[in-house]
């Protein structure tokens, strides 16, 4: 694997890089796509094009691997979207446990399957945090909750980045 300007090509034209280095995979009017992958759903939201706010998307119930990639490709292509970024469950102790592999395996699936640049982010807790909002401001309902949590969850996931990126022009 070779590495430059924060990419690392796991093979021609897929990469998965930096999130620094995630504003240079963008094209003119592509946006980013931020995932919350979880063992029965992929919690899916984008970010505008000026990349200041993320918004819930949609979510996708796993079933097969294929199916759920081609939803997800569906949904790139749809939002035009240049990169994704995934959120990584680490443990508490910053280690990754089983869940953060299970993630990986996910990704290197879909870059098996087609071209993508993907950033990983550190989503600890953002489940958590994100129940914790809509229970405090929104008094939802355990059974509403769970109908939004994982796109609410990769919404903050991608808020995370984009709050953290270089603001520019997009």
């Amino acid at each position: 694997m070779a590495e430059s300007k924060g990419r690392v090509d796991v093979s021609s034209g897929m990469t998965i890089c930096k999130p620094t280095a995630l504003l240079e995979a963008l094209g003119t009017g592509q946006c980013l796509l931020g995932l919350d992958v979880g063992t029965k759903t992929v919690g899916i939201a984008v970010a505008d094009r000026a990349r200041i706010i993320a918004s819930p998307l949609t979510v996708i119930r796993r079933t097969k691997f294929t199916k759920d990639a081609e939803a997800l490709f569906t949904l790139i292509d749809d939002n035009n979207a240049g990169a994704i970024v995934v959120g990584l469950p680490f443990e508490m102790d910053g280690n990754e446990g089983r869940q953060a592999q299970y993630v990986r395996t996910f990704v290197d699936n879909l870059l098996n399957l087609r071209d993508l640049t993907v950033a990983f982010w550190d989503e600890r807790l953002s489940t958590v945090a994100v129940e914790r909002m809509m229970i405090e401001n929104a008094d939802l309902s355990r059974k509403k909750r769970s109908k939004v949590v994982d796109r609410a969850a990769a919404a903050y996931i991608l808020q995370g980045v984009i709050d953290f990126l270089p603001k520019t022009a997009p």
